[in-house]
């Protein structure tokens, strides 16, 4: 079977799911887009970072790589685990249905996730003990870490760990070691939250495999400074003595900005990371491919050449505080390849300045690219436009980054765009959003994938994440009247059309094969 057959699917963070609780999560409602999709005919659902997040609600600015964002744990489950009552959840405040209150929400997911704890702690049975130390060592690498680091991190008030006292930032020995001993309630008690998170994901993850879905993961190529990663690792980045980096990630002006971004993320010591064989690497994308079957990489084009930029959020990232450096490249998905097979499930987010060095490290490596079709429509050669894809690529309506098309369109195009798309179609745009959807479906892409929001029709009001803009972004939710609609219907229709339903895949030996399929209408 191919790696990539021809198929289709629909983005969508768990945080946007309808749920009683403020933010969506991995209970009822999870399960219920899972067999929205399967009555949709999709076979992938793409996620964004599951980290646990901070300043901004970003999830590509995680307080971890490798944990999960413990509000999204389902408290409904919780209460048919037993480690929750009816009458803890009986008073839930009033929360919005449509966004996500990101302050009360947390407070309330932490309260609620504390009484479980200590209900653990009093009511636990010997075998469901041995089930959580037996899963406390399985995760080894990273659990110590993370736990005694966000213990830490509440106990100095939530600030970044530069500010916390020397010894403790600094990770020497004496300190870490009364830590231990002090916090050592709390920092069983994180351990136990990621234990109920990956415990409910990997269950939801079993059901939609189980139904014929799979999951496309996320992966940013850079770690948030304040995160269990660089103050658990401080030599694998670029950072001076008291650790504060010295050069910090962005890119130079594109299409996004028009005057580049100043990231702040700590850069990597490359050196430093092909000394050990890039294991921090191996150990972050083997554990994140047991989470999900595909991973996405954001800002692929840095394991090639990055933009360095000095440490100072005050002069920006323009060319003139900035540069490109050079990345381990091939080094590094060499190893991988070492490490973790031929074949890797890996999708390359090559969007931005793109050099010719960055298309061979892809294709070198046969990783898929991706196509945005809201970028499309300039000229013929534009190489987002369909007839210019290659096979092996992933094509998107548009991404998180992204107005929704709907919003794109009223928003964002003047009259040549939209001159240009209808003359491309041959008709007048009525709906761009399913435009767009037929023209990603239509194209020689194997894998095309749709914002929910897009397949919902929705507007700019719905738009996940504008970049640059530091507060108001992802908070987007949708109601539980949305798995009664007939828009399945008409998505399930086009990937019939289109065949990238996985009953119309077969295996090709030598000559071509077909299937022969039932007659569809559309609706």
């Amino acid at each position: 079977m191919t790696l990539f057959p021809r198929t289709s699917g629909v983005l969508l963070h768990p945080t946007s799911l309808p749920a009683k609780y403020g933010i969506g999560d991995l209970g009822k409602s999870a399960y219920d887009f899972v067999d929205w999709l399967v009555k949709a005919h999709q076979s992938l659902w793409q996620v964004l970072p599951l980290g646990p997040t901070s300043y901004g609600d970003s999830p590509y600015q995680c307080l971890s790589a490798f944990a999960g964002n413990t509000n999204l744990i389902s408290l409904d489950m919780l209460v048919n685990d037993g480690w929750l009552t009816d009458a803890d959840v009986a008073d839930v405040p009033n929360f919005p249905i449509h966004t996500i209150d990101f302050g009360p929400v947390i407070e309330y997911h932490n309260k609620m996730l504390a009484l479980a704890y200590s209900r653990f702690k009093s009511k636990a049975t010997p075998a469901q003990r041995k089930t959580f130390d037996k899963w406390r060592d399985e995760n080894a690498t990273w659990l110590p870490d993370w736990s005694l680091f966000i213990a830490l991190k509440n106990l100095h008030g939530g600030k970044p760990w530069v500010e916390w006292d020397e010894g403790l930032a600094l990770k020497q020995a004496d300190a870490i070691a009364q830590a231990k001993e002090r916090l050592a309630d709390e920092i069983i008690k994180h351990e136990f939250y990621q234990w109920l998170f990956f415990t409910q994901w990997s269950e939801i993850k079993q059901y939609a495999n189980n139904v014929g879905v799979k999951i496309i993961g996320d992966i940013p190529i850079f770690v948030a400074h304040d995160s269990s990663d660089v103050w658990g690792n401080r030599e694998i980045f670029q950072l001076d003595p008291k650790g504060n980096p010295t050069v910090v990630a962005g890119v130079p002006p594109d299409y996004f900005s028009k005057t580049g971004q100043y990231w702040g993320n700590p850069l990597y010591n490359w050196d430093k990371l092909k000394a050990t064989d890039y294991q921090w690497w191996i150990d972050r994308i083997a554990f994140t491919l047991k989470a999900v079957d595909y991973v996405r990489i954001d800002h692929f084009r840095g394991f090639e050449a990055y933009w360095e930029v000095t440490a100072n959020p005050e002069r920006y990232a323009t060319k003139k505080y900035g540069k490109w450096v050079k990345a381990p490249g091939a080094d590094l998905f060499s190893t991988i390849q070492k490490k973790l097979g031929d074949s890797l499930p890996i999708i390359a987010e090559d969007l931005g300045d793109i050099s010719k060095e960055v298309i061979e490290l892809r294709d070198q490596f046969n990783l898929p690219g991706m196509k945005i079709l809201q970028f499309a429509w300039s000229e013929p050669k534009n190489p987002f436009l369909p007839h210019n894809y290659v096979n092996n690529c992933v094509v998107y309506s548009g991404t998180h980054d992204n107005n929704t098309t709907l919003g794109w369109w009223r928003n964002e195009t003047d009259d040549n765009t939209k001159r240009f798309l209808s003359a491309y179609i041959d008709k007048e745009v009525i709906e761009p959003h399913w435009t767009l959807i037929r023209l990603g479906m239509a194209s020689a892409a194997h894998t095309f994938i749709a914002p929910m929001q897009d397949v919902l029709g929705y507007g700019a009001e719905t738009r996940m994440n504008t970049p640059g803009r530091e507060s108001g972004n992802w908070g987007w939710r949708f109601t539980e009247d949305v798995f009664s609609n007939n828009y399945h219907d008409r998505l399930a229709y086009l990937t019939w059309l289109y065949r990238r339903r996985a009953d119309q895949q077969v295996e090709v030996y030598g000559d071509v094969a077909v299937t022969d399929d039932e007659d569809e209408t559309e609706g």
